[in-house]
């Protein structure tokens, strides 16, 4: 009894509160002697945040399934909810397991990202490793928790053992018990469009399967939203109906299996983002705090900036992608547009189409582009010499239509030739409907998810081989993002969700409320290639449906809002011509920032943000709102206490609209300090842009 006592006792009061084991005692030795002998599998762990407004408990039921839940404030937020994986030839680790061994740690420290929405970085969470087992058959799986004030990460770690080595799994049988009455902005998922499709709010118990993130308000008014984080070597899930709540659903390989991995292994972090207001979400590091540090090394070569391009004019079928007489990627306007960007202080010039593979239809051709050829109009080396003497730098580009093998073959010597180029960013696209990505294995055609396994790895070797080269890629068509740019920082952005071409002559408009829940959303994963600043509004004239559903300031307020370490000025060149006095925004306004902060907003209705420039003393915001008008009032506290500063207001005009009027707008400025608030008024789809620059130093 008493070597027992011995093993347990000091398991049993370090996982419980003074409190319990105090009302344990007033129960009685008797009773307390009972909890002691508790087998280890039948005690709760429980760990919290440091300021310990979550806790997660971590148990088995009576038939020894790991399981866990989440309180909030002391609030259910994920009810009881199962731990497990299947796999195809082995003995799943889900049930007749008991606690083994757990081990706690925590941490309080800062990392600097090298760009990035702030420069500085708090990661502060407490930590509880639990090792679950049993003894027939032999086997165990690790689960690892980690409390931030901002939420939960957990994963699993199956750690070398005897009976497994390389597995197959088949499911994760990991579930989000949420409470049934919340709210739930999610898009669909596994669909033909990958993750490009408008986003739906619905009570939670009409989602039937859906991508993350899916973000979640509680009737408490608390709002959650469900991710992973570090997805390497591994299958991306969406979140699938069950009678309680969801579980993860692996998306599959071409075979069928969700998985093939080599033991030991572990998975990528399942995470739960908590915050007592929608802003909380924004303000959330979460993701990128449970990622691995930086693996490339010196990354001084990753350079934020703006770029302009070759581009929007294809999606208003002004010109074309393929050869011919609108062939759009040609010497000569190639030329124009570097001019247009050295003009304007731009960063680089993307131009789409230069390369063999373009014409037909293109989206079926993955076989045939080369990324090395150009089309006989557009001469490559000429270009580029032109943009260095400029100092504007070309941005590369390599649609591959999906055909991944084809680009595989031909990686290294594209690479390559935009080294030899001076090329230092490569926008990648894998334009093909979901589940359509060809794999090309001992001449058997083969058909990949986007979110697979076998793309998750593909688009890090992507990563692996433009670094041996000092080039930044921006992914299109990707997989969703999970915070991995703070491992590889040259994965500068990606697309990943309906962005600005929907507004082009091709399909119908995204509507003023989709840029409003991207932040809430798709944001929280990590960075996003929108390309934003449309200026030609209604290109098709007012009557047509084809149209961007928002005001020019609106348009403006987005470079701020929506980040992206590398941003678009995406309309024409002679647009922004017309209107050089908004266009003066667009070029002052930064990439990189010292310091982030969302100020105020709710999902799907607006939002306000703050940024400050890196290695500088500006301050920019942006606010813009849905289709309903509204007034903001934002707080300057955010601005040092001892300066004044001038305001250079960029609004929607009194008579403002998106639909009859995008194109009234104000230029106004105004002295401020952090002791003032600014009164903004959003017109309908509107929004406000702002640059403040210290003035007069106070005594």
């Amino acid at each position: 009894m008493l070597l027992r006592r011995s093993r347990v006792e000091p398991h049993f009061f370090r996982r419980h509160s003074q409190q319990e084991v105090r009302a344990w005692k007033k129960c009685g030795s008797t009773l307390l002697l009972l909890a002691l002998l508790l087998p280890t599998s039948a005690l709760a762990l429980q760990v919290n945040s440091p300021d310990t407004r979550i806790s997660v408990t971590i148990d088995t039921d009576d038939e020894g399934v790991p399981r866990y839940s989440v309180r909030y404030r002391g609030k259910v937020v994920i009810d009881n909810s199962r731990l497990g994986i299947r796999f195809a030839k082995h003995r799943g680790l889900e049930s007749g397991l008991r606690i083994a061994k757990s081990e706690r740690d925590r941490d309080d420290s800062v990392w600097r990202q090298p760009w990035g929405e702030r420069r500085r970085v708090h990661d502060h969470y407490n930590e509880l490793f639990i090792l679950f087992s049993a003894s027939s058959p032999e086997r165990q799986v690790g689960v690892r928790v980690r409390v931030h004030d901002d939420g939960v990460g957990f994963r699993y770690e199956v750690p070398e053992q005897r009976y497994y080595r390389d597995v197959e799994i088949v499911d994760e049988l990991t579930e989000f018990n949420v409470p049934q009455d919340a709210i739930a902005w999610w898009i669909p998922g596994p669909n033909w469009h990958r993750y490009e499709s408008l986003y739906r709010k619905t009570p939670v118990d009409e989602v039937s399967s859906a991508h993350t993130p899916m973000t979640l308000l509680l009737r408490s008014g608390t709002h959650m939203s469900i991710h992973e984080a570090a997805l390497v070597d591994y299958a991306a899930y969406t979140l699938e109906r069950r009678r309680n709540g969801f579980q993860t659903r692996l998306t599959p390989r071409s075979d069928g299996i969700k998985v093939i991995v080599r033991v030991p292994f572990n998975t990528p972090w399942r995470t739960i983002q908590i915050a007592p207001d929608a802003k909380g979400l924004l303000n959330s590091d979460l993701i990128l705090n449970l990622n691995e540090p930086n693996v490339l090394g010196d990354v001084a070569w990753v350079d934020p900036g703006k770029y302009v391009g070759i581009w929007w004019g294809m999606h208003l079928q002004d010109q074309t992608w393929g050869s011919g007489p609108a062939h759009g990627a040609t010497t000569a306007e190639a030329k124009r547009y570097i001019d247009f960007a050295a003009r304007h202080g731009f960063d680089g010039v993307l131009i789409e189409g230069w390369n063999i593979g373009w014409d037909g239809d293109w989206m079926a051709n993955g076989a045939v582009f080369s990324f090395t050829e150009p089309y006989p109009d557009f001469d490559l080396q000429t270009v580029a010499n032109y943009a260095r003497a400029r100092n504007v730098r070309l941005i590369g580009h390599h649609e591959t239509s999906g055909h991944v093998t084809n680009y595989e073959n031909q990686m290294t010597d594209a690479f390559d030739l935009y080294e030899s180029l001076g090329v230092r960013q490569v926008k990648t696209g894998y334009v093909a409907d979901s589940g359509e990505l060809v794999r090309v294995d001992d001449g058997i055609t083969r058909y990949e998810w986007h979110d697979g396994q076998f793309a998750v790895n593909h688009f890090i070797r992507v990563l692996e081989e433009a670094a041996k080269r000092k080039i930044s890629i921006n992914t299109h068509e990707p997989v969703k993002a999970t915070g991995l740019r703070r491992t590889y920082p040259n994965w500068i952005s990606r697309e990943g969700a309906r962005g600005q071409e929907y507004n082009a002559a091709w399909s119908l408009p995204n509507p003023p409320e989709h840029n409003v829940i991207l932040p809430y959303t798709r944001l929280l994963g990590g960075p996003m290639d929108f390309t934003p600043g449309i200026f030609d509004l209604m290109h098709q004239g007012p009557e047509s449906e084809f149209r961007v559903q928002s005001t020019l300031a609106h348009q403006l307020a987005l470079y701020v809002v929506l980040y992206s370490p590398i941003q678009m000025a995406a309309d024409l060149p002679k647009n922004y011509e017309q209107r050089l006095d908004a266009f003066q925004f667009i070029k002052d306004v930064p990439t990189d920032w010292e310091e982030s902060v969302a100020l105020a907003g709710e999902i799907g209705d607006y939002v306000v943000f703050a940024r400050k420039e890196r290695s500088g003393q500006d301050w920019f915001v942006g606010a813009i709102t849905d289709e309903h008008a509204r007034s903001v009032n934002v707080p300057l506290s955010f601005l040092s206490g001892d300066q004044r500063y001038v305001a250079t207001i960029y609004r929607d005009g009194d008579e403002a609209h998106w639909d009859s009027n995008p194109y009234d707008y104000v230029i106004e400025q105004k002295v401020i300090n952090n002791n003032d608030t600014l009164e903004l008024r959003l017109a309908a789809g509107g929004g406000a842009a702002i640059r403040i620059q210290p003035t007069i130093q106070t005594e």
